[in-house]
């Protein structure tokens, strides 16, 4: 396995261009199930999320040919409608195959995913949706068995917005007949890029991005060119790097109308955002103003940002508070943060945070994707060098980290585990 070495202190000034959202193209990749024929979609990150379910649909027949950022996928002869354990265990998300593969097909084995380091995400609403579309549903040895001669249109409500829930119950209903509503539906950008993505194919769907979708169901669909938006929280995870190194940084090829709830918290800390049609600058001031957060679902702050600004609150002046209301176990990178000298008090779903004046650099692990990325943001801004351990959960997420940071001006690289610190 890899770490990550960083000499803190240096400012970050630069241009870096954002990925594409790999949030937004694990479930356009997945809606390829839905129609035979070649897909090209262009703006694809090479994450290793990503090469997990172009596996996965390379196992159940579809062809996958890959240059850079561009992927073909050809789904004209599917030989499988199943989805290993071997492969769905390295990524939650693989269960977004299990609508299309139903309405597709009419049958579905999918392997239940494994347990997650932020929290449980339980997929029962998927099954709840998908019977209520007049799917037989049974759960054998670890495996969701799924059949359904054609699904019917009916009307679903989530107890909660779920995003992969809402975005597998619209796959599925976009060959369904009549027509379904999904109420209680969640509204990130991601879910409506892949609403446009079906409507591109011959879908008819209205409604996404507010809390009602309809989808009138279509007998076929056709294989599309689509392009993935930007990562959103990628944009987040740098505007956070400027912001704590006092450094000037333009991002380009970003959404701003994607990420407003995060723009207006940094310019509550005093850092200065300058936002254009698809780009942003940041520009990191002190003393930081500490604010504070509630994570909630879009256009909410994003709980993938919690980790992140809560870094920039452990050297902001005064208390802080975060309350993280979508994942209960998403403080799991507090203790290594404390390790580098942040002041933070866990109690239940919050977060006290009282600013220090700085972090000193030291020996962390990291735990999930976004903690991952906490701590290298913590690493830019500490005194000295932080070695952190257990990177490979930034490739899931962040494509060529380092690469860009070190073009910004950090002093950064990738080694292996037995390499000594020393930068």
């Amino acid at each position: 396995m890899d770490a990550i070495l960083i000499k803190g202190g240096k400012s970050l000034n630069g241009e870096v261009h954002i990925s594409g959202a790999k949030n937004a193209a694990l479930p356009m990749l997945a809606a390829s199930l839905l129609a035979g024929g070649k897909f090209c979609f262009k703006n694809v990150p090479e994450l290793k999320d990503i090469e997990s379910i172009l596996q996965l649909l390379s196992s159940m027949g579809a062809e996958v040919d890959r240059q850079g950022p561009t992927v073909w996928i050809d789904t004209t002869e599917l030989k499988s409608f199943e989805a290993p354990y071997e492969l769905v265990r390295k990524m939650r998300a693989s269960i977004l195959v299990l609508g299309p593969l139903l309405a597709r097909l009419k049958r579905a084995r999918v392997s239940l995913p494994g347990g997650c380091a932020i929290g449980a995400r339980p997929i029962n609403m998927h099954l709840e949706g998908l019977c209520r579309l007049g799917a037989k549903i049974t759960l054998e040895h670890g495996y969701v068995e799924a059949e359904a001669s054609r699904l019917t249109g009916e009307e679903i409500f989530f107890d909660v917005p779920t995003v992969t829930g809402t975005e597998n119950l619209m796959m599925a209903a976009a060959l369904a007949a009549g027509t379904t509503v999904i109420r209680n539906a969640a509204k990130e950008p991601e879910v409506t890029a892949l609403a446009d993505m079906l409507n591109n194919m011959g879908a008819e769907i209205t409604g996404a991005g507010s809390p009602v979708i309809k989808i009138r169901g279509v007998d076929n669909l056709r294989p599309v060119t689509v392009s993935i938006i930007p990562d959103r929280i990628e944009t987040g995870t740098y505007m956070v790097a400027a912001a704590l190194t006092q450094g000037v940084v333009r991002i380009t090829g970003a959404q701003p109308d994607h990420i407003k709830a995060v723009i207006s918290k940094l310019k509550q800390t005093g850092t200065e955002v300058a936002v254009a049609k698809d780009e942003i600058t940041v520009t990191g001031c002190r003393p930081i103003r500490s604010v504070d957060i509630k994570t909630l679902p879009y256009p909410g702050f994003p709980t993938d940002m919690q980790a992140q600004f809560m870094v920039l609150m452990s050297l902001a002046n005064g208390l802080s508070l975060i309350s993280e209301t979508i994942f209960e176990n998403r403080f799991i990178h507090v203790p290594e943060l404390r390790r580098m000298g942040a002041d933070i008090q866990i109690s239940g779903g919050n977060a006290m945070i009282r600013g220090v004046k700085k972090l000193s650099g030291a020996p962390v692990m990291a735990s999930d994707l976004r903690a991952s990325a906490s701590l290298v943001l913590a690493g830019l801004a500490a005194k000295g060098t932080t070695r952190i351990s257990r990177v490979y959960h930034l490739d899931r997420g962040y494509e060529s980290l380092e690469k860009k940071l070190a073009n910004l001006g950090a002093n950064i690289r990738r080694v292996s585990e037995n390499v000594p610190e020393t930068l």
